[in-house]
């Protein structure tokens, strides 16, 4: 089976931006595909044809895989794309996926084992108190970074979610801008 690379690991096999793969993709220079979660793959075969046709050198070796892992939980799929989208894109190298719902999530969170989860707590399967709860208390998830979103709370709301082990709130609409600075600080460096 062919390899697959995300935008990130595109980017570092190429020696440019992740901004310049999306830009290649978007123009039809280098054949891509989207995952239902909204990420761009690339087969490193249709890459490296790429790179040929470009003289641009094909490294012997690809790095290995370190990065941090984020699960992003909401039912609303124009939110899921756009904080996927926007994790994917920076400059952090996040491999990131989501979940539909509360099911889907409890599966990822299991096989995933992602290093942060951010959470809309207003979904009709998901308590948002019981998840952060139980991700804080077991052993092996309890060092996952939380942060909350919801439209519906207040600052009395984030505060118990916060004593619940949600480690940051956010309100929808979102700032993504404010919220890629906080997964940054949480998951801080690689």
């Amino acid at each position: 089976m062919d390899e697959v690379f995300t935008v990130f690991k595109a980017s570092k096999h190429c020696n440019v931006s992740p901004k310049t793969i999306i830009n290649w993709i978007d123009a039809g220079h280098i054949k891509a595909y989207r995952t239902p979660g909204g990420h761009r793959r690339i087969n490193r075969r249709d890459l490296e044809e790429f790179m040929r046709k470009q003289g641009i050198p094909i490294p012997e070796t690809v790095e290995e895989d370190d990065r941090r892992r984020i699960l992003v939980v909401d039912d609303d799929p124009i939110i899921v794309e756009s904080i996927v989208q926007s994790l994917e894109e920076d400059e952090h190298d996040y491999e990131v996926i989501s979940a539909a719902d509360g099911f889907e999530a409890g599966l990822q969170v299991n096989h995933f084992k992602p290093h942060l989860l951010i959470l809309d707590i207003m979904m009709p399967d998901i308590k948002g108190y019981d998840v952060c709860q139980k991700l804080k208390s077991s052993r092996e998830t309890s060092d996952t970074k939380i942060i909350v979103l919801s439209a519906y709370l207040d600052e009395e709301k984030f505060q118990q979610m916060k004593e619940y082990g949600a480690d940051a709130c956010f309100s929808k609409p979102l700032p993504l801008s404010q919220l890629k600075e906080e997964v940054a600080r949480l998951l801080g460096p690689a």
